[in-house]
């Protein structure tokens, strides 16, 4: 069974479009393409797609997910396999993000007490999922530095280096709609670059690294912009001309 790139689309529900960048990417080429241009893709085709959109749910960036389905280790089956544990994963970490949701509404509504630790049980950031890709672009000196650091602070420094983040986030959000070369934008991203060697060893190469794939990792992009679309883009920018002018 054959289908052309609009029922594709259809069935799958996502646009055509995205069908045809995939294809430019060379993540899921076609089985064929008729005279009149139309893409036509087989049943192997789909179910690539199917262990494509596995990936995209599981956070995977499109460019790792071409790598990881190009290697000749690749093994649909296995892969499934894998994919299955990690949702299972995701699953039971929202099941416990909505349990300790619930019992906040409750603890608000008068209805229950939440000790203090009660209110934290369902965050989890014991594993960092962007710690291996900041390994593989900068080495591990730096990313090992900043474990090291954090390892040695007490509960009540981190709770205190947790809020600091926050702050300068949400003061970040507030300014991106300004140029990211403007005073204020400048002197915000200057306290994150304080920030950061504070609990690492990032040099201006690193910052201005770690700015661009605040925009070339969609991982990043999403969770930064939950503090306001476009801080991601606004961040990248900013922390480029911020190193450019200190070099």
């Amino acid at each position: 069974m054959f289908v052309k790139v609009k029922e594709v689309a259809d069935l799958v529900g996502i646009s055509v479009r995205t069908l045809h960048y995939y294809d430019e990417i060379g993540l899921l080429a076609p089985n064929s393409v008729t005279e009149s241009g139309y893409r036509i893709y087989s049943q192997n085709d789909l179910s690539v797609l199917q262990q494509i959109l596995f990936f995209k749910e599981l956070g995977f960036p499109l460019k790792e997910i071409k790598l990881i389905m190009a290697s000749p280790d690749f093994d649909q089956k296995e892969a499934l396999e894998v994919q299955r544990k990690m949702l299972l994963e995701k699953r039971r970490r929202a099941d416990a993000m909505i349990e300790m949701i619930d019992k906040t509404i409750q603890n608000q509504k008068g209805e229950i007490a939440m000790s203090v630790k009660e209110k934290f049980e369902g965050f989890d950031f014991s594993n960092n999922p962007y710690e291996e890709e900041a390994r593989k672009r900068w080495g591990d000196q730096a990313i090992d530095k900043s474990n090291e650091k954090i390892g040695e602070m007490s509960k009540e420094e981190q709770e205190v280096l947790g809020d600091k983040f926050d702050t300068i986030y949400r003061n970040l959000a507030t300014l991106r709609n300004q140029s990211p070369s403007s005073e204020q934008s400048q002197a915000g991203i200057e306290e994150w670059f304080i920030y950061l060697n504070k609990i690492g060893n990032y040099s201006l190469d690193a910052f201005k690294g770690l700015g661009q794939m605040y925009v070339d990792d969609e991982r990043f992009t999403r969770n930064i912009d939950k503090y306001g679309e476009g801080l991601a883009k606004f961040m990248c920018d900013a922390m480029a001309i911020f190193v450019d002018e200190k070099k």
